[in-house]
């Protein structure tokens, strides 16, 4: 079918020949699904997707976000035949049943619906994404949590003593093996993947364990599972990520490897003792939604183009500056997958790799065994490379190491932890590097911040307070056509009216005049200001076009970025 369509859609010229064949590149990433790779490659929209799928059926178009689904209608159809089929059911007209479908010639399923419900049905079609989505919505595909939560109350008799280490390491392994506390930890991480969150936390207080995700770079609280349950949950995790579960003194990592909804999804696990117990986040490394493409950044024009000029020169150093969960990481990725060709030799070292991506070849460090940035640096430079990548600069040592390889031919990316662009060269000098090497070896700087995007579905344009504008930075001749966004809150964005994110970048070139600063030790706010006056748009400067755009909101640019000084 999928074939079918994507050959319907070339001859209607919807798309190119070259499009499809990027899209089933990227399809066999996630799970098959054609539509879904042509709308993230931005082919298509996911309306002129839905409009095309209309018109080719000859079906009425619904759009599923904007649909309320009545919850008895949904139970008339089993989830497990809706999932098979992908189909939706919507709502009921006396014997007439109405769904949604992606494919509606697929008769072996209206057959099967009408024989379940025994009523006529009636079609209408939605792009195979929105299909999806509605599912997640109506149906738990592990089984839902308050369910799951139920289940807890009544199925499992393990009680645990108030002081922590008077449990038994084996009456840990008894309760974790129990099936309420598998369904649990099971449902849980199904839930977080479903929902997009990058990061799960296991927290135990005094008297209550609680389940926060992290979605779109914000923490909300998810579930508070009985308390008694605290070691048998914090030991079924430990078990998964290969942990010492005796051992709950010390930090500890791991990882694990599991299949949610068809996708190998990897966590990377961390313990901490806490004085309540043990907390446990998981990152969560969906590599289905790695988009390595920098056009879909949130990049202004003149900023993409620096980057890309940054990073096709044959020496010097990129860096990439944020706090964690800033998409440093994925910045670094996409940039060596558009460099990333046969004819170069690029290496990497990372705490820990995050995606494997064919053709790098990447070593994960390891302090433990001396595996550190400096040593793993010092091998490469004996491997006969074009491109290295730090994970990060950390110390004296590793930056000194990749300072000299960026002057001897070969091209350094890595990271750094500062506030701004302007800001990272004087750090580099505080940490010990001299100024002409400063000055001679870096390239281009970069910061980078991920705001949500207000949710396309709910979204309505508000006038800011003047307080809010004062705090922007905005000049008061912009006041009376200035906009703000807000999200009002809907089904698809789970009413938080936010939905998605992208960058906000400060891209700064270094130039003959900021090198000549960085010679005579100029301050950081000098150095600002004539990376601006030479074009750069900083932090808040690049936020505030994203909100002019209708991208993001007033509240998110202040929560990201400061004002410019």
């Amino acid at each position: 079918m999928q074939d079918t369509l994507a050959k319907t859609l070339i001859e209607t010229k919807k798309i190119s020949s070259q499009q499809v064949a990027e899209a089933q590149k990227l399809a066999k990433g996630n799970g098959g699904n054609l539509a879904l790779s042509l709308v993230r490659l931005g082919a298509l929209s996911e309306l002129e997707y839905g409009e095309f799928l209309a018109s080719y059926y000859n079906a009425p178009l619904c759009d599923l976000g904007k649909t309320e689904i009545d919850p008895s209608v949904a139970r008339m159809v089993p989830s497990e035949v809706a999932t098979r089929f992908q189909v939706v059911p919507i709502r009921r007209n006396g014997r007439r049943l109405t769904v949604v479908m992606a494919n509606p010639s697929n008769i072996f399923a209206i057959d099967d619906i009408k024989f379940i419900t025994g009523l006529e049905v009636d079609v209408m079609v939605a792009p195979e994404p929105d299909i999806k989505k509605a599912l997640d919505r109506m149906y738990d595909q592990a089984e839902s949590l308050a369910s799951v939560m139920k289940d807890l109350d009544t199925d499992l008799e393990v009680v645990e003593e108030p002081d922590e280490q008077s449990d038994s390491v084996a009456a840990d392994i008894a309760a974790m093996d129990q099936a309420p506390v598998v369904k649990l930890v099971n449902s849980m991480m199904a839930d977080a993947v479903r929902k997009g969150a990058s990061d799960i936390h296991v927290e135990p207080y005094e008297k209550q364990l609680r389940v926060r995700y992290r979605i779109d770079g914000v923490l909300q609280e998810m579930m508070s599972p009985p308390y008694r349950m605290k070691a048998a949950i914090i030991s079924r995790l430990k078990i998964m990520a290969d942990l010492d579960i005796a051992e709950r003194r010390v930090p500890q990592d791991g990882r694990i490897k599991i299949k949610i909804f068809n996708k190998m999804i990897d966590l990377r696990v961390s313990c901490l003792p806490t004085i309540f117990g043990e907390k446990i986040v998981m990152r969560i490394l969906d590599k289905s939604n790695l988009t390595l493409d920098l056009t879909r950044a949130g990049f202004e024009a003149k900023a993409l183009d620096n980057l890309l000029r940054a990073i096709a020169m044959p020496f010097g150093m990129v860096l990439v500056t944020g706090p964690t969960g800033s998409g440093k990481t994925t910045t670094l990725y996409s940039a060596l997958s558009k460099i990333n060709v046969p004819e170069v030799n690029i290496m990497t070292a990372e705490d820990p790799v995050e995606y494997n991506i064919e053709g790098i070849n990447q070593v994960n460090v390891n302090e433990d065994i001396g595996l550190t940035f400096a040593a793993s640096l010092r091998a490469f430079l004996r491997q006969d490379p074009n491109i290295v990548m730090v994970g990060e600069i950390r110390d004296l040592e590793t930056a000194s190491i990749a300072v000299k390889a960026a002057l001897t031919g070969h091209l350094v990316l890595s990271t750094l932890h500062t506030n701004d662009a302007p800001s990272t060269l004087n750090r580099m000098v505080d940490m010990g590097i001299e100024p002409f090497l400063v000055a001679s070896s870096v390239n281009l700087i970069m910061a980078q911040r991920l705001i949500r995007r207000v949710c396309t579905n709910c979204k309505q344009v508000i006038k800011p307070h003047d307080e809010v504008l004062i705090e922007l930075g905005v000049p008061e001749s912009e006041w009376p056509d200035f906009k703000d966004m807000h999200g009002a809150g809907c089904i698809e964005c789970g009413n938080s009216g936010y939905k998605g994110r992208t960058g906000v970048m400060e891209v700064m070139p270094i130039s003959a005049g900021i090198r000549d600063m960085i010679l005579d030790r100029a301050p950081t706010s000098e150095i600002k200001r004539q990376a601006v006056v030479e074009g750069m748009l900083t932090l808040r400067m690049d936020g505030i076009r994203k909100l002019k755009q209708g991208l993001t909101s007033a509240e998110e640019v202040l929560r990201e970025t400061a004002l410019d000084k």
